[in-house]
């Protein structure tokens, strides 16, 4: 009985707080008293209560440009949209803020925001990148203009992080044209990945595929191309045990240089 009363208690608070809320959120819409407006936006925020913080913020931010409410109510203004999960209007208030107020004491916070918001609508490396390739550009360009930020920390670790999902689905995209069997265009992709990550862990296995794609390239091709095509694997090889004498796939890869070579012997014969 006693858990059953303190229930309706908390429910009956929980209505009275609710109703109130509601009666005073529905008389500041009404209120043409700006300043009540922009206090009732600021509370409505540190509770919470984004939704309609963002809806009163909206009414206040007309009528207080060039005043220091202004200022402070285009912030929070964005930073409630950033907390209401709507990352891609976040980003462009905060951009909207930084660019409007760049002597602002919170001008360089907001220009972190505007990369992180960005980076937070970045999805997992099998979608579409944009907001990636956006977050890293952003990243970027805070870290070149503010070396001295309380925020460059951890602004150089998230464009790790940023680049790291574009390498992986880089890495996998090169893959994919090799799994299916479109030879040639794997190659170049694999070159591609190479060009633009140098120093990737996935480089190896790559090359490794590349020589692979080669030989099945030249198995695969008429008499009159086969020759060309398995010297060019014997170079891609030579070149290989070069680039990567300590890989894992050095084996894997020299069974296709020693095959080469004893079709490139046929040839020879048949000369």
């Amino acid at each position: 009985m006693l858990k059953l009363g303190v229930s309706r208690v908390i429910a009956l608070a929980l209505f009275i707080f609710f109703s109130v809320s509601c009666t005073e959120y529905r008389r500041l819409q009404k209120s043409n008293d700006w300043k009540a407006k922009y206090d009732g936006a600021m509370m409505y925020y540190e509770a919470g209560d984004y939704f309609r913080s963002i809806a009163l913020f909206e009414e206040v931010l007309p009528v207080t440009r060039g005043k220091e409410e202004g200022e402070n109510a285009q912030f929070y203004y964005a930073y409630a949209h950033y907390h209401d999960r709507q990352f891609l209007l976040s980003a462009h208030y905060f951009k909207t803020f930084y660019e409007t107020y760049s002597r602002s004491e919170f001008a360089n916070e907001a220009q972190f925001m505007y990369a992180y918001s960005l980076y937070q609508n970045s999805p997992i490396y099998t979608l579409d990148q944009t907001s990636t390739i956006e977050s890293i550009e952003a990243f970027q360009i805070f870290i070149n203009r503010n070396s001295e930020s309380k925020f460059v920390t951890e602004a150089n670790q998230i464009l790790r992080e940023l680049q790291v999902k574009l390498e992986t689905k880089a890495y996998h995209s090169a893959k994919l044209y090799h799994q299916i069997g479109v030879l040639t265009s794997a190659a170049i992709a694999f070159d591609n990945f190479a060009i633009n990550y140098p120093d990737s862990r996935f480089n190896s296995e790559l090359q490794y595929l590349k020589i692979e794609s080669a030989y099945m390239l030249a198995d695969q091709s008429i008499p009159s191309k086969q020759r060309t095509r398995y010297k060019n694997v014997i170079t891609m090889y030579e070149e290989y045990i070069d680039d990567f004498p300590d890989s894992e796939y050095i084996a894997a890869a020299q069974k296709y240089f020693d095959d080469a070579l004893k079709k490139l012997e046929k040839f020879q014969k048949l000369l």
